[in-house]
């Protein structure tokens, strides 16, 4: 049993229950043993009056709790038909309390789905909300303008891609997750205990112990709970006005981005691949609204993208293996800008403050080092050449920045940027954008390592590998820690910045894998199972996060870099375009208004402007505007206190003083269902169905990917041909008549658009480059179809042979000529001349191959085999079994006492 543990949340089911003068949440765990009740005042106008008296209830308390409360709030005791005490609403998490110009409003989850589940610790997906007002109507002091808030507040979809956890903490990586758990004992044995014990006095019932006299010691586990990293978190805000008042078990921090995993089976052994996006709350906003960083070094569009890989036959974070890799992506850090008042696809970008000494740079670069560690590799995309000086502006501003932060740091720990001009890459004939970045991504990994919480496996030494030994990352005998980060970006941090990071992901997944054992060299290819189920993820990422920020869903894809996109690709590229330009011209305000309402920078009062009438909002994300700090920072020495004695780790994951600051420590038992991950992921407590679990329905690589014809090579690593994939080429969200329909067209359709023809730029250059495209799309001839009823009337023979002849030139059916036959002969003799090779001397195979017995026996052979020893303690196990057997039970030892007792604890105290 692990020393430490991560805590649970106690309470997963919530119930509001309402009367005339209060609302009464009961909160309960999933098990609904244990009972929790907040009390919130509705006489109180506009003022949040919550009582949390911190007792734990069981199931029989709360029912006669709840029987009271109806009975005294009753008009007439004497009468039944009138309830005192009404059921609003189920939930299963507060999301927070928020008020605009009149009272609160309390905001519940009403509707969850399980997205992922990360060694026994569930993801969530918000699926449904609803939004309470807590005054009562005979107190209510109403304001013509709340109801314009409120509809500005909704505006603000909970519903889509927010997510939450009641045991894993979404805010922080696996990395920090994991190393948090594997501390030293010592540190949390001298650490003081949470502060927020249980005030309740148990009753002599609870505390009575019929082992007490036996001296057996119960084992105590450190149920650790950590502070969330709160750049991540988006409702914060919501929760700071009880975050003192109520049990940290009401509290529910939930992320903003993406969440998406599926299942890869290598011979039927499952390995998740787990990929999550956090968007940073701090600076958030819309495409042209929010561009830069703002005064405190955070940047707009600012994703931390991890993906995990884990085996999913062992569950444990103790026992099973687990292996994560983060990137990064945000928009160039300086102050800059588009004007979007003149209605232009490309409005120009514009500097909106002089920063000589790279100060803003310097705050965004000082959180990166504190939360990744070094190295920290800078990829820019931006453009280098252009007829019209518009993204090369970023260019030339942002390398003089780096150039002058690095003059201050250590040569070791300096930062490393790159430039490449990607859209120029695309439009050339002799660069390949692909292999490109395979090359980067393979130095960038090397150089950043990746996290893996197990020591490198035997295999490793079987089958050795150069490209393993050139792995950086700090190496420890528990594992390996990733230190560093790649930070990519474009103009928009959309497109061209997915496919950078879906390369760099696929070099990182073949790295983990290997680490894992699951293959025999770091290298993994296209048009295989597993890359295909990893684009997808990543494709459906990129979708996301590009509605999210800029409106619309990708508009080029992996694919389209390949130069495999089907011809359809071209249309449902115009589309999007189209779409996220009508987005930017007339919905991102709105969007603006509602993210800056939900995070809170912008509070509504009486005594201010509305958020409507404010010309801008510049002044609500640049905290500086408003008053002059008195300590500035030095331009010299840039970076916090105590970051570069613990480089390359990242300082947040150092055990100091400062980071044990943000941990609680609960001791329990063992067996406490507060740390019990086996009955929170299993749940014995309830019947369920296998067809209903989680892991059937989720992405298989088998059941979605893997060919299904009779005797082809199961393994997800075997390179498919397009029709051999159980999936389309042409992406998850082709219909089978779509992929039917490009199948029969394959030979008869328009060639794919050219490499000029391809646009530079899905973000800002779409528009510029369109009219190439426009002239290849019309060069198009249309496509003609044979009808079902044409095919049907032919023999079946001829249209195979038909078939073959488009795609070969010559029916493979016939045989071949003697003309053909004897120009082959010839040609097979003059190979056999010229590769023929006399050998005179003796081949000795003991100088090329080694054969040593790899056997565990000391003696194995044809004619002999000696069994292995068995130790005391199997032998022991066995003979119990076979004693048990002829019922002969053998005396108890210390171990099963300690099994007894919690059971009997657990079951009838």
């Amino acid at each position: 049993m692990p020393q430490s543990a991560a805590m649970i949340s106690g309470i997963q089911r919530m119930v509001l229950y309402e009367t005339r003068a209060r609302y009464f949440l009961v909160g309960s765990n999933q098990a609904q043993t244990k009972h929790r009740v907040l009390k919130i005042d509705r006489t109180e106008p506009k003022d949040l009056v919550i009582i949390d008296d911190k007792h734990v209830y069981n199931q029989q308390e709360v029912r006669e709790l709840l029987s009271r409360l109806d009975l005294g709030n009753r008009i007439k005791i004497s009468q039944k038909g009138s309830s005192g005490l009404s059921r609003a609403v189920s939930a299963c998490g507060i999301v927070g309390f928020v008020r605009f110009l009149e009272g609160y409003y309390i905001i519940l989850i009403t509707k969850r789905r399980k997205m992922a589940d990360i060694g026994g610790h569930s993801i969530y997906k918000i699926e449904d909300t609803t939004m309470i007002y807590i005054p009562n109507d005979s107190v209510r002091v109403t304001h013509p303008d709340e109801a314009r808030y409120v509809r500005i507040f909704q505006t603000m979809d909970l519903s889509s891609n927010f997510y939450f956890s009641y045991s894993y903490d979404l805010s922080h990586s696996l990395q920090y997750n994991l190393t948090l758990l594997q501390r030293p004992y010592e540190l949390w044995s001298s650490a003081p205990s949470s502060t927020e014990e249980e005030v309740h006095t148990q009753s002599k019932q609870d505390s009575f112990d019929i082992f007490e006299d036996e001296g057996l010691p119960t084992q105590v586990v450190y149920g650790l709970q950590n502070e969330p990293y709160y750049k991540y978190v988006w409702n914060g805000k919501l929760l700071e006005q009880v975050k003192d008042i109520v049990h940290p078990d009401w509290l529910m921090y939930i992320i903003h981005g993406f969440c998406g995993q599926s299942k890869l089976l290598i011979y039927g052994r499952p390995v998740h691949i787990t990929l999550i996006a956090r968007r940073s709350s701090k600076f958030a906003g819309t495409r042209f609204l929010k561009r830069g960083a703002n005064c405190e070094g955070d940047v707009a569009n600012e994703v931390e993208t991890e993906q995990i890989i884990h085996d999913a036959s062992v569950m444990s974070f103790s026992a099973g293996s687990y292996s994560s890799y983060v990137q990064l992506r945000g928009s160039v850090p300086l102050y800059w800008s588009q004007d979007i008042s003149t209605m232009m696809p490309k409005p120009p970008i514009r500097l909106d403050q002089a920063d000589p000494y790279a100060h803003v740079a310097a705050l965004h670069f000082d959180q990166m080092l504190q939360r990744f560690g070094s190295p920290i590799i800078i990829l820019n995309l931006v453009k280098k050449r252009e007829k019209r000086k518009h993204e090369k502006i970023l260019s030339d501003e942002f390398y003089p920045a780096v150039i002058n932060l690095n003059q201050f740091l250590p040569p070791d720990h300096c930062i490393e940027y790159m430039a490449w001009d990607m859209a120029r890459c695309t439009k050339s004939k002799l660069c390949n954008v692909l292999d490109r970045l395979s090359t980067i991504a393979e130095n960038v990994v090397k150089r950043t390592g990746f996290y893996v919480n197990q020591s490198d496996f035997y295999c490793h030494s079987l089958r050795p590998d150069d490209r393993w030994g050139d792995v950086r990352g700090h190496i420890a005998s528990s594992g390996r820690l990733q230190t560093g980060v790649l930070r990519t970006n474009c103009v928009d941090c959309l497109d061209r910045t997915n496919t950078a990071q879906f390369m760099v992901g696929k070099c990182a997944l073949a790295y983990q894998l290997y680490a894992l054992g699951m293959i025999d060299k770091p290298k993994l290819q296209f048009d295989t199972d597993c890359v295909r189920l990893f684009e997808e993820l990543y494709e459906d990422h990129g979708d996301t996060l590009s509605l999210q920020y800029g409106g619309s869903q990708l508009v080029h894809r992996v694919k389209t870099y390949r130069k495999i996109a089907p011809w359809t690709q071209h249309s449902k590229d115009i589309m999007q375009t189209l779409s996220r330009y009508y987005s930017n011209a007339f919905s991102d305000a709105d969007r603006q208004d509602a993210i800056n309402l939900f995070l809170q920078v912008y509070q509504p009062s009486e005594s201010k402007p509305h958020l409507w009438e404010l010309p801008t909002d510049f002044y609500l994300h640049q905290s500086s505007s408003m008053a002059l700090h008195q300590d500035r920072r030095s331009y010299t020495l840039w970076w916090s206190n105590g970051i570069l004695s613990y480089l390359p780790v990242p300082y947040d994951e150092v055990p100091c003083e400062d980071t044990m600051k943000k941990v609680k420590v609960k001791r329990v038992n063992r067996f406490d269902e507060s740390i019990d991950t086996y009955t929170e992921f299993f749940r014995p407590y309830e019947i369920t169905s296998f067809d209903d679990t989680f892991c059937i329905a989720m992405t298989n690589s088998a059941r979605e990917f893997m060919p299904k014809t009779v005797g082809v090579d199961p393994s997800p690593f075997t390179v498919r041909k397009p029709e051999e994939t159980g999936k389309s080429v042409l992406g998850s969200k082709s219909t089978k008549e779509e992929t039917l329909l490009q199948r029969k067209t394959a030979a008869s359709a328009p060639p794919p658009p050219s490499e000029e023809a391809i646009s530079t730029s899905s973000e800002d250059d779409s528009e510029e480059d369109r009219d190439d495209e426009g002239s290849v799309s019309q060069r198009s001839t249309p496509v003609k179809l044979l009808t079902e009823s044409g095919e049907s009337s032919r023999p079946q023979e001829e249209v195979q042979q038909q078939s073959v002849k488009e795609s070969y030139g010559l029916n493979l059916a016939e045989f071949p000529s003697e003309e053909d036959l004897l120009i082959y002969k010839r040609f097979a003799h003059l190979g056999e001349s010229q590769h023929r090779v006399e050998r005179h001397e003796h081949i000795n195979l003991a100088n090329i191959i080694s054969l040593e017995p790899v056997s565990c026996f000391p003696v194995d052979s044809i004619y002999a085999v000696c069994p292995p020893q068995v130790d005391k303690d199997s032998r022991d196990v066995f003979e119990s079994h076979v004693l048990t057997s002829r019922g002969q039970m053998r005396a108890l030892c210390r171990e099963d006492m300690l099994v007894y007792r919690e059971y009997i604890k657990n079951r009838y105290m």
